[in-house]
């Protein structure tokens, strides 16, 4: 019985599949283990299990849904990334909002694959990130540049995000070690900047556009 030829002297990619819908994941199993260079070692169906995949079969690329319950997309990606310095992970999604991409690619994605393409992409993907480089569709390139195009400055974003955590001026001066005054200043600056009136309405704008997260 033959095998597919493996490509001269060179090891597959070894690959691990993480998706809470076991059709996609029998199906892109199926797909990548049909390619001599990739080899599917693990599926799993959350990202609790993915992290114990993980540490047993220390895959060269994981793909990851997203939107998975328990353990989101995004803490899986932290979570592995932490552990594991060097994972190289495709996000594999139905969903694309500039946001979510953004997060996933600042936590540490190395590539983004939205569930429609057609499979030619997926595994062009897998074997960029393979080989080091970071893969983004161009339209999704341009919702990461326009997410990342915020007015505000890292200061103001963090005293934004305290706000988000209902603390005073007062409490967060102290948090960031500078006097009332200062956050005062912040505050009117991220009001003008964001062309808005009140707190409650630049928290309001700033999830919108993916400034900050209110989790």
């Amino acid at each position: 019985m033959t095998h597919h030829a493996k490509p001269n002297n060179a090891t597959p990619i070894r690959l691990m599949i993480v998706d809470d819908h076991m059709v996609m994941r029998m199906g892109l199993a199926y797909a990548a283990s049909a390619q001599p260079d990739i080899q599917v070692v693990a599926e799993v169906e959350s990202g609790e299990e993915a992290i114990e995949a993980y540490r047993t079969h220390t895959p060269d690329v994981v793909i990851l849904d997203l939107r998975m319950p328990g353990l989101s997309g995004i803490e899986t990606i932290r979570a592995l990334r932490q552990e594991f310095r060097d994972a190289r992970i495709v996000i594999f999604s139905n969903y694309a909002r500039g946001e979510e991409i953004y997060q996933a690619m600042k936590a540490g994605a190395a590539g983004f694959v939205v569930k429609n393409m057609d499979l030619a992409q997926l595994l062009d993907a897998i074997r960029k990130v393979h080989a080091g480089e970071r893969c983004l569709p161009p339209d999704l390139a341009i919702r990461m540049s326009e997410r990342i195009l915020s007015p505000l400055s890292e200061r103001e974003t963090e005293v934004l995000a305290l706000i988000a955590k209902g603390r005073s001026n007062k409490e967060i001066a102290s948090t960031l070690s500078v006097t009332e005054g200062t956050v005062k200043l912040h505050v009117t600056n991220i009001l003008t900047k964001l062309e808005v009136n009140t707190r409650t309405e630049a928290l309001v704008v700033a999830v919108q556009r993916g400034i900050i997260d209110i989790v």
